[in-house]
């Protein structure tokens, strides 16, 4: 279930990029959309670093924090799941 796109439909996808970019640049798009996909991952992991650094000189526990926030995804989950049985 990646994006809801089926395996004709990411043939045609990749052909489409074939026709338009040609072989030889298909290399090199794909490293620049890696390198960036890389950036965002390293940015993200930065940020949780800082906050959670943050959090521990403050002398919030995070760990809590965190676990109370995992019981209200589950607890909206299972609401979400007898909702979606109900339709």
């Amino acid at each position: 279930m990646i994006f809801f796109i089926s395996g004709p439909e990411i043939l045609f996808v990749g052909l489409i990029v074939l026709l338009v970019f040609g072989a030889d640049k298909i290399p090199e798009i794909s490293r620049g959309l890696g390198k960036g996909i890389r950036q965002v991952k390293d940015a993200t992991e930065d940020i949780k670093s800082e906050i959670k650094k943050s959090a521990d000189k403050q002398g919030i526990d995070t760990e809590s924090i965190k676990k109370e926030i995992d019981d209200v995804k589950g607890k909206m989950d299972d609401l979400g799941g007898s909702i979606k049985r109900n339709f």
